[in-house]
């Protein structure tokens, strides 16, 4: 009933949402009946269903292939509808603002173009006046050369004289008329959008590039792999002989439908590349299962550490058959940790079940992973949520790994992400035990990462008594 009532309400969010979406970049900016806006309505339709296709197809069982042909254009539509959104609940603020500068300038345009024309009218009444006021004489019958009070010779203008060099009347008066339609003021005006129409283009325009250019910028980091970062991590209880002692980090690799066999390999040859002493995969592997993802796994088998490479599950792999992941990735060549440790020398490095692990049965168990071991001994614990580090500060560990967060993955998805982790990326201290939070390899759902880059991290450990 419960899972009932929030689906509705998350589909009705979502209804929302594309609707308030299609409205400002379709309804307000097309018309009626064209092409743009019956293809806009169309995308309003199947963008929002190939996303839950998308987000459910591997639940329900969907064949690969289908899930493959959904994930990349439903996942990155929800990229771009959250980015969308955001750009235009900004232009809510900008619209405004640009209307009322837009009507400042038009009425300074009005006041220039009136002013203008008063100034035209005024210089061609008083223009024309003189010349009508000269008109009089010749426009009536010619003087008489014998009149009583001729006048003079040298006194009557003769050139030139206002009829030589003043237009025909009707000649004047048909370039008006001709020019007429040309000079009509209404007209070009008329031929433009409104103002309202503007604005909704040019905001609406500037949400649509923003957003996108961010999903593009997300997606780019996604598929160029993730980047190398480098702690060092002091242990009080590390000896001298495991001084420098290096563990590379990978969280959240989620081979999936979209990042396949070639994000695998990426990965393993980045980390290889920082020839570390142990490789700790802590978690969210895959998303799917191994009939269909084993071989998109297979290049793990490249790993090369002198210590080992170690895995610990993740919620992820609880929903993509945790038991056959185990065992494949131990035919791969490494080493689980279900609840369990192992000596290395200098230190403990534990590991225990995601706590997604508890509706089967195969949750944490600290007990059996840290309970009968040496503590004047360095712990290091590998658990793939961080909100387990208050067990790990019971049970005296000194160091956990952990991964899950994404770093927010998509910003602002990181002030969620706070919410619910003690912390989201990076190392942070909790009494004697230190926390360290990778960003991850991979992206869940959308392959876009914006403000949470991907990274390995390779921690150092430190003894205090180098």
């Amino acid at each position: 009933m419960i899972f009932a009532l929030v689906a509705l309400v998350v589909l009705a969010l979502l209804a929302t949402v594309h609707r308030y979406v299609w409205r400002r970049l379709v309804g307000d900016t097309t018309a009626p009946g064209s092409t743009l806006r019956k293809v806009g309505t169309v995308a309003a339709f199947v963008l929002p269903l190939l996303s839950v296709g998308a987000m459910t197809s591997g639940r329900i069982g969907a064949p690969f292939w289908l899930q493959q042909v959904l994930a990349w254009p439903g996942f990155l539509w929800l990229a771009a509808l959250m980015y969308l959104t955001l750009a235009l609940l900004v232009g809510e603020f900008v619209r405004p603002v640009l209307r009322r500068v837009l009507a400042r300038r038009d009425a300074a345009a009005a006041d220039r173009t009136t002013a203008v024309l008063s100034s035209e009218a005024v210089a061609t009444a008083t223009s024309g006046t003189r010349p009508r006021t000269e008109e009089l004489v010749p426009a009536g019958p010619a003087p008489s050369t014998t009149s009583a009070d001729p006048i003079p010779e040298t006194t009557q203008p003769a050139e030139p004289e206002p009829e030589s060099s003043a237009p025909d009347p009707v000649a004047a008066t048909a370039p008006a008329t001709a020019d007429a339609p040309a000079t009509d003021a209404p007209a070009t005006p008329l031929a433009r959008p409104s103002r309202r129409l503007f604005v909704s283009r040019v905001v609406g325009g500037a949400a649509a590039a923003a957003g996108l250019a961010t999903v593009g910028y997300g997606t780019a980091n996604v598929l160029s792999g993730p980047t190398v970062k480098r702690v060092t991590v002091p242990l009080a209880k590390l000896p001298r002989a495991a001084h420098g002692f290096r563990i590379a980090v990978v969280s959240d690799i989620h081979i999936g439908p979209i990042l396949g066999r070639a994000h695998t390999r990426r990965i393993v040859d980045t980390i290889n590349s920082t020839s570390p002493d142990l490789v700790a995969v802590v978690g969210d592997l895959v998303d799917g299962s191994v009939a269909d993802l084993g071989s998109a796994a297979e290049p793990l088998a490249g790993l090369r550490a002198p210590q080992g490479s170690f895995f610990v599950t993740g919620n992820h792999e609880y929903f993509s058959g945790a038991e056959q992941w185990v065992n494949h990735v131990r035919e791969l060549g490494l080493i689980p940790l279900e609840n369990a440790r192992v000596e290395m020398g200098g230190f403990d490095l534990a590991g225990v079940n995601d706590i997604a692990g508890e509706t089967e049965g195969q949750g944490p168990d600290f007990a059996r992973a840290l309970g009968d071991r040496d503590r004047a001994r360095a712990a290091v614990l590998l658990a793939h949520q961080p909100v387990v580090i208050h067990d790990a500060v019971r049970h005296g560990v000194d160091l956990q790994l952990s991964g899950h967060t994404h770093g927010g993955q998509l910003w602002p998805g990181n002030y969620l992400a706070e919410l619910a982790n003690p912390t989201v990326a990076g190392l942070e201290r909790y009494g004697d035990t230190q926390l360290f939070v990778s960003r991850g390899a991979g992206a869940w759902g959308p392959p876009v990462r914006v403000g949470a880059p991907a990274d390995i991290t390779v921690v150092e450990l430190a003894s205090r008594q180098a």
